[in-house]
């Protein structure tokens, strides 16, 4: 059935979007180095840009998305700011960020294994996404 794998695909894809930017704009404040804070920004940017794509396919199925657990987002700002009360530095945020990015390849490539029926489009938009958060993991190591 590719209409159902497609769209619960696309929900899980728009979550982690939502949640991938959300984690992005809790640590932009406190960023000092200029490098990091441009790695940032660009993926944050790159997330934007997928998630209108993705928002335009559920549009087309008439589909409102998902937002993310709220227990995960609420234990990912708890993490985020407390880890940042102890030690505020690029460091610290490299290692967050670098965490989020690891979770975030580790359920994509679940649901593009659990969804294999999903349209070729939609498998093509969550292979992106993994490949903008291993870039992110990357790019940003110096910094750890």
């Amino acid at each position: 059935m590719i209409e159902p794998d497609t769209i619960k695909l696309l929900r899980e894809c728009d979550a982690g979007i939502k949640i991938g930017i959300a984690s992005i704009d809790d640590v932009l404040n406190y960023v000092s180095d200029k490098e990091l804070s441009k790695y940032l920004t660009d993926c944050r940017n790159e997330h934007d840009k997928l998630k209108r794509e993705i928002q335009t396919l559920l549009d087309e199925y008439n589909d409102d998305g998902k937002e993310p657990n709220p227990m995960a987002k609420s234990m990912s700002w708890i993490k985020t700011n407390v880890k940042l009360v102890i030690n505020e530095s690029d460091a610290t945020i490299a290692d967050l960020i670098t965490d989020g990015c690891n979770m975030g390849v580790k359920s994509l490539n679940k649901y593009l294994n659990q969804y294999k029926a999903a349209e070729e489009k939609t498998k093509d938009i969550t292979k992106r996404l993994i490949n903008l958060e291993e870039k992110l993991a990357i790019d940003i190591r110096k910094f750890l």
